[in-house]
C-alpha cells in the first residue's frame, strides 16, 4: 500500500516492502530505507499532517558522522488510510523487532569531556534524532566530578536506558552509582548506552566497531534501536573498599597513557598515542607482582573460540527493552566476592620484571589499539596481559598491527583469561588507572561478576573483526601457551 504525502519540498511516495521502506521524491530516484533506520511515522489529527522521520547514509567528514536525519511533513488525501499506514509501519519497525517505541531516556551530558563539545553535539545532532523517534528525555548536564554517580545512585528504575554523552569516565561513575543504589540488581538491569564525545571512547568502539565507534549518529541510533546485551562487570577491591570497573585496569606504561596525558585531553584520543611514544622513550619498569586465577592460557584456543562464537552468533531474540529483574533474583544486593586476599590455592604468580600490566573487558581500548581481541562480553572471565621488561625494539615490534589486535600474538606478551587476579606493588610509586580514572598505587584484587551489567547493542556482541590466527609474519613464532609449556621459568603456581 502506497502513501502519497504532499509537502512544501514536493510530493513523496512511501511504500512498505519486506525489511524496508521505499521513499520516492517526485524529482529523485527511489531510496531504500531499511527498517533499522526508520524512526517515526504518525498522522497528527490536530494539525492534519503526516509525519515520517528516518535516517539516510550521508558522510559528514567535519562532524565525523555518517547518517543524516530526514523528516517529511505534509498532507494526505485519506486521513484514515494515513493513520492505519503509519501504525502498520511503526508496529513493523519496532514491535516486529522486539523494540519498545518512545524509549524513556535518562541523558547525562558532560560539557567538559574530551574536546568540550558534548553540549553542542547533543543539542545539534543527537537530541533531534531522539526527538524524531519520539523518545522521552530527561536531560542533565553534569557540573562536577561524581555528579553522574549521585544521579545513578538515586535513579528511578523505570527508564529504558541511561545515555552518557561523554567518554568512558562517565560510564564508570554511573555503574558505581548503580552499585550504591537501593536496589542495585534492578539498577544494573537498566541498559547503559554511550554517545562518544570524550577523549576515551572504548565502550562505543566495542559496541559500534572501529568504523563507527566515534560516530554520534550511529550511537544515537543504537540508543533508539539497540537491544539489551548482558555484560560482565568487575569488582575492584582495594583497602577493603569495593568499586565497580567495566572496562580496564592498567599499571605501568599502559596507565601512563591515561594518567600521564591528562593535560593533553584537547587532543582527543590522539593523546594516547603520544603517551605510548613517550612511555617507550622513558621505558620505566612497572614494580609489581602479578597473580591470577587462570581459566585459559592457550592463545590459539582463545582465538578459535572467539572466532567460532562470533561466526555462529545469532541476533538477540526480540525482547522488551524495559528494565526487568528476573523473579529468581531474590537478592537485592551486589553479588558476594568469591575470592579473598588470603586465597592462594590454584593461583599463579608472575615474578618477572614487567613493563606493564593491562586487564579488561572489550576488545578496543582506543581507536588505534585492540588490546583484548579475544574478549567476550559475557564469558565470566577477565583478559589479563603482562609485558615483561625486555627492550624498546621488542615493545615496538609487539605494538605492530595493534589496531587489528595483532599485538595479541606477540611471543613476548603473556596473555591469560582469568576468573580473578591481584597485583601487589613492590615500590611505593607508580601509576594505576581503572577505566581511565586515577586510583592509588596500592595492592588490589579484581574478580568478575558474570552478566551483572547491561548495555545496548546493535549486534548482540562486540563489533570487532579479529583473525583467529597470527599474521603471516608471526606464524613461525610460538605464542606463550600455558598448556604446552606449563609454568615458565618466572611463573610459580601457589
Amino acid at each position: 500500500m502506497d502513501l502519497l504525502v504532499s509537502s512544501p519540498q514536493g510530493k513523496y511516495t512511501f511504500k512498505q516492502v519486506d525489511n524496508a521502506l521505499l521513499v520516492t521524491h517526485e524529482d529523485s530516484p527511489t531510496c531504500t530505507i531499511q527498517h533499522h533506520y526508520v524512526l517515526d511515522s504518525h498522522y497528527d489529527d490536530e494539525d492534519h499532517l503526516m509525519h515520517v522521520s528516518y535516517l539516510i547514509d550521508k558522510l559528514d567528514k567535519k562532524q565525523g558522522t555518517s547518517l543524516e536525519l530526514l523528516k517529511v511533513t505534509g498532507t494526505v488525501q485519506d486521513e484514515v488510510q494515513a493513520f492505519d499506514w503509519a501504525e502498520k509501519l511503526m508496529s513493523t519497525v519496532y514491535e516486529g523487532y522486539g523494540i519498545q517505541r518512545s524509549r524513556r531516556l535518562r541523558v547525562l551530558v558532560n560539557p567538559h569531556g574530551g574536546v568540550r563539545k558534548g553540549t553542542f553535539i547533543f543539542s545539534r545532532i543527537v537530541e533531534p534524532i531522539f526527538r524524531a523517534a519520539g523518545c522521552q528525555l530527561h536531560v542533565t548536564q553534569t557540573t562536577h566530578n561524581g555528579h553522574a554517580h549521585d544521579i545513578a545512585k538515586d535513579l528511578a528504575t523505570n527508564y529504558d536506558a541511561v545515555v552518557t554523552v561523554s567518554g568512558d569516565g562517565l560510564i564508570h561513575e554511573v555503574l558505581n552509582g548503580f552499585a550504591e543504589h537501593a536496589d542495585p540488581l534492578k539498577a544494573f538491569s537498566i541498559p547503559v548506552a554511550p554517545i562518544p564525545t570524550g577523549s576515551g571512547n572504548g565502550l562505543s568502539l566495542n559496541l559500534l566497531g572501529a568504523e563507527h565507534g566515534f560516530d554520534v549518529t550511529r550511537a544515537a541510533l543504537n540508543v533508539i534501536k539497540g537491544q539489551p546485551m548482558k555484560v560482565d562487570l568487575f569488582s575492584f577491591t582495594q583497602d577493603n573498599k569495593r568499586s565497580i570497573s567495566f572496562m580496564s585496569q592498567s599499571l605501568g606504561l599502559m596507565a601512563d597513557l591515561d594518567i600521564g596525558t591528562e593535560h593533553l585531553r584537547w587532543m582527543g584520543d590522539t593523546r594516547f598515542m603520544v603517551g605510548l611514544l613517550r612511555g617507550i622513550i622513558q621505558f620505566r619498569a612497572c614494580p609489581v607482582q602479578l597473580s591470577y586465577k587462570a581459566a585459559e592460557m592457550d592463545k590459539h584456543k582463545m582465538a578459535e573460540r572467539v572466532s567460532l562464537l562470533r561466526k555462529n552468533k545469532k541476533p538477540p531474540p526480540p525482547t522488551s527493552s524495559s528494565p526487568a529483574t528476573s523473579e529468581s533474583d531474590i537478592a537485592e544486593t551486589l553479588p558476594p566476592l568469591k575470592f579473598q586476599p588470603e586465597d592462594n590455592e590454584g593461583w599463579t604468580t608472575f615474578d618477572e620484571p614487567l613493563l606493564y600490566v593491562y586487564a579488561g573487558k572489550g576488545p578496543f581500548v582506543g581507536r588505534d589499539y585492540m588490546a583484548f581481541p579475544v574478549s567476550l562480553p559475557d564469558d565470566g572471565l577477565i583478559d589479563v596481559m603482562a609485558m615483561p621488561l625486555s627492550s624498546r625494539k621488542d615493545v615496538i615490534a609487539g605494538m605492530t598491527g595493534a589496531e587489528k589486535g595483532e599485538s595479541f600474538w606477540s611471543p613476548k606478551l603473556q596473555y591469560v583469561k582469568a576468573h580473578a587476579y591481584r597485583v601487589k606493588p613492590l615500590k611505593p610509586k607508580g601509576h594505576l588507572a581503572v577505566d581511565g580514572e586515577i586510583y592509588p598505587f596500592k595492592e588490589f584484587q579484581v574478580e568478575v561478576h558474570q552478566c551483572l551489567g547491561t548495555l545496548l547493542s546493535p549486534y548482540g556482541h562486540y563489533a570487532v573483526d579479529f583473525a583467529p590466527h597470527p599474521p603471516a609474519k608471526n606464524k613461525k613464532s610460538k605464542p606463550s601457551e600455558g598448556k604446552k609449556k606449563g609454568a615458565t621459568r618466572s611463573v610459580s603456581t601457589i
